[in-house]
């Protein structure tokens, strides 16, 4: 299992995740080095590797970063300087490895309740000019938001492994953003593409990054203001619903109960909507409403339940939204 891989499994797991009794000591004066070392091209790619190895074992390894001079800039040059290789697609495994790494850090830094905020917000690293390589980078680096670096990379369709962890290590990134619930997080995401970005990759990528993506709909679902937007028109309900019944009808024929559980998760909460419930009486797969999934889920009780209740959800007599006209195409 490689990084993307062990990270998306953490980050969409509902359960405890088992941390290894015995750490091994961690040599601060080493990461110090290497958080420097990020600052030079000729001794990065190295750094990258070994900070990242750390990055679970070093609690405050995400402030380190954060406020080390010219360390968040080096990051997002290292992002940068992949994107000629993704239009036309020739990313190769270890330009993709690389730029993994450097991912797999601004996830760290997004993960951390000390630097998340700041993560989302234009600014923060004017001190990091010194390692940009023209002024348009420095102007570049400090009027744009840092997740929407990433979005080039999911807007990528090749299919070859280099793409796939390219798509999955970025996921990753949104993933541990959105895994806290905090409202300024799904805030900025609704500014963003990050809605239709996901749809395509739950409609077409492999099953891990269809999963983050699935989890990542599901969190913006769960707060109020982001499922009050996907059904706010038909358009972006119709969208949703669409590419959520394809994958049912997919996992009917090659199940995956990680992936089912987060798909049935967002189809009971669209049906906490007045006007999604009533739409979703007529669209619901058939599917979800039989014995199809018995077995794939027979061990898990929590999906089992979530399942029951969309089900009587729908089935309750349908009351007049008086906030509201009915879900329709205008």
């Amino acid at each position: 299992m490689n990084m993307a891989q062990q990270q998306a499994r953490m980050m969409t797991s509902t359960g405890p995740v088992t941390i290894p009794t015995t750490i091994p000591p961690v040599d601060r004066d080493k990461i110090y080095q290497w958080i420097i070392q990020l600052t030079s091209p000729d001794t990065r790619e190295n750094a990258l590797q070994e900070l990242s190895k750390k990055r679970e074992v070093v609690p405050d390894l995400a402030p380190m970063l954060w406020h080390s001079f010219g360390t968040v800039a080096a990051l997002l040059q290292e992002i940068v300087n992949i994107y000629p290789t993704i239009n036309p697609p020739h990313l190769t495994a270890h330009q993709s490895n690389r730029v993994c790494n450097a991912l797999a850090l601004l996830q760290c830094v997004a993960s951390h309740p000390e630097t998340r905020s700041a993560f989302l917000k234009t600014g923060e690293i004017e001190e990091n000019f010194n390692i940009l390589q023209s002024i348009y980078l420095a102007f570049f680096y400090i009027s744009a938001h840092i997740p929407l670096f990433l979005y080039p990379f999911l807007h990528t369709v090749s299919k070859t492994r280099p793409f796939e962890y390219l798509r999955l290590t970025s996921l990753g990134v949104i993933g541990a953003l959105v895994k806290t619930d905090e409202q300024e997080v799904i805030n900025f995401l609704l500014t963003t593409e990050i809605i239709p970005l996901g749809l395509r990759i739950m409609e077409s990528g492999s099953e891990l990054s269809k999963t983050v993506a699935t989890f990542i709909l599901q969190k913006i679902l769960l707060d109020e203001t982001g499922l009050s937007y996907i059904c706010q028109t038909y358009e972006r309900f119709s969208h949703v619903a669409m590419i959520l019944g394809k994958m049912v009808l997919h996992l009917s024929k090659e199940p995956s109960a990680r992936l089912l559980k987060h798909v049935v998760r967002c189809y009971l909460r669209l049906s906490d909507n007045p006007r999604a419930r009533e739409a979703l009486r007529q669209c619901l797969p058939d599917q979800l409403k039989d014995n199809t999934f018995a077995n794939c889920l027979k061990d898990d009780n929590s999906t089992k339940r979530w399942l029951m209740q969309l089900q009587q959800n729908l089935e309750a007599p349908g009351v007049p939204d008086p906030r509201s006209m009915p879900l329709h195409q205008q």
